[in-house]
């Protein structure tokens, strides 16, 4: 059996980005899954019946510890003689890439799905732009998971355009809609839920589901939240506050702790229930590549708001599923969210179509045949027989 090797710099891309995929790959090739956090990473293994391979990397700029990363990748490839290499998040694009091509290995695959650097200036720009080119340099090809992103990647010179592809409609791995499914919460355990986390049951509840950091649109969010008049609408905030990369204003911080009408979850292995007991997703970030939360809320039946970029622009249609605003615009926000409240007629429209559109365009098992059959003609191309 051919040997597949994906990367991730940290097994949380491998257990949420790409959550079933390696799995269902293993049926085809011999798949082994690298990424850092050792112990993590084999709790990764024993749940997805794939085999694993520790590798440490970090997402912050380590030049010394990323030579390291690359020499010990060098002597796995070499080793195990893998035909196909496919990296994710640009850590392990860069270190993963590398190590690929000093051994040898064939078919050398790259997806982007999203470009930090696009919200950094001056030197690191500068470098993180050499690095991006670089990575796909390397690559045989290179998958941009929206079609906005490919675009980007041309403008900004990274690769010529015939290296690019979008897989599909997009995405990197698509939605799993059995599991995403507003009929499997009924009104008791949603009513439940809500007084648990101490929401009204009357409110109008705007979710947000990710990382709680700046890029994300959190101090947008909060700051619009404040500016809403109604008495009857909750924001929730589900996800970790990430204090070392990117913290949220001090001021954003002190409104969320002490509104009483902010409530927040931390990180939730599991994120249905939270969808489940609102009315909308709020998700005002800055920069995307192909947003899971945005096709799990639509999945959930929530309509949403999400700024005018790239995958978010994609999966959300204007006056269909949602609302696009622009990016880092709060009065933009603050009136999406007042149509939301005020204009149920509208609301309810956009919530009848919300899971139609991803059942349509972006179901899980599809997307892993659309991967598959690409692997294969890569092999038919690259692979001598």
């Amino acid at each position: 059996m051919k040997k597949l090797i994906r990367i991730t710099t940290i097994p949380l891309s491998l257990e949420k980005l790409l959550e079933g995929q390696l799995t269902y790959m293993n049926r085809y090739y011999e798949v082994i899954a690298v990424a850092a956090e050792k112990e993590r990473l084999r709790k990764y293994s024993n749940r997805n019946g794939v085999k694993t391979f520790w590798v440490e990397m970090t997402r912050s700029i380590t030049p010394l510890q990323d030579l390291k990363a690359v020499w010990k990748l060098y002597n796995f490839f070499k080793r195990e003689k893998p035909e196909i290499v496919h990296t994710h998040t640009p850590k392990a694009g860069i270190v993963g890439m590398l190590a690929a091509k000093m051994a040898g290995v064939p078919v050398r695959l790259h997806t982007v799905a999203g470009l930090p650097l696009l919200e950094t200036t001056g030197i690191k720009r500068r470098l993180l732009n050499l690095v991006e080119k670089f990575t796909y340099k390397l690559a045989t090809k290179v998958y941009p998971n929206s079609r906005g992103l490919r675009d980007i990647i041309f403008v900004e010179g990274f690769t010529e355009k015939g290296k690019l592809k979008v897989l599909g409609k997009g995405s990197s791995n698509g939605i799993d809609t059995k599991y995403f499914d507003p009929n499997q919460f009924d009104e008791t355990q949603k009513k439940n839920k809500r007084q648990a986390l101490g929401i009204p049951q009357d409110d109008f509840v705007f979710i947000f589901v990710g990382r709680l950091v700046g890029e994300k649109g959190i101090n947008e969010l909060v700051e619009a939240f404040k500016k809403i008049k109604k008495k009857n609408v909750s924001l929730l905030l589900v996800g970790p506050f990430e204090k070392k990369l990117d913290p949220l204003k001090d001021e954003t911080f002190k409104t969320i702790r002490d509104n009483q009408k902010i409530f927040t979850s931390g990180y939730q292995e599991d994120v249905r229930p939270y969808f489940a007991i609102s009315n909308a997703l709020a998700f005002p970030s800055y920069r995307e590549g192909f947003p899971n939360v945005v096709m799990q809320a639509g999945a959930m039946n929530l309509p949403a708001i999400v700024s005018d970029i790239n995958g978010c622009n994609e999966i959300v249609v204007e006056g269909i599923n949602g609302v696009i605003i622009p990016v880092k615009d709060v009065s933009a926000l603050v009136t999406a969210m007042e149509l939301f409240i005020e204009n149920k007629t509208y609301t309810q429209r956009l919530s009848a179509n919300a899971r139609k559109e991803i059942c349509k365009y972006y179901e899980r098992h599809e997307f892993w045949q659309i991967l598959l059959k690409e692997y294969k003609s890569l092999e038919k191309q690259y692979l001598k027989s």
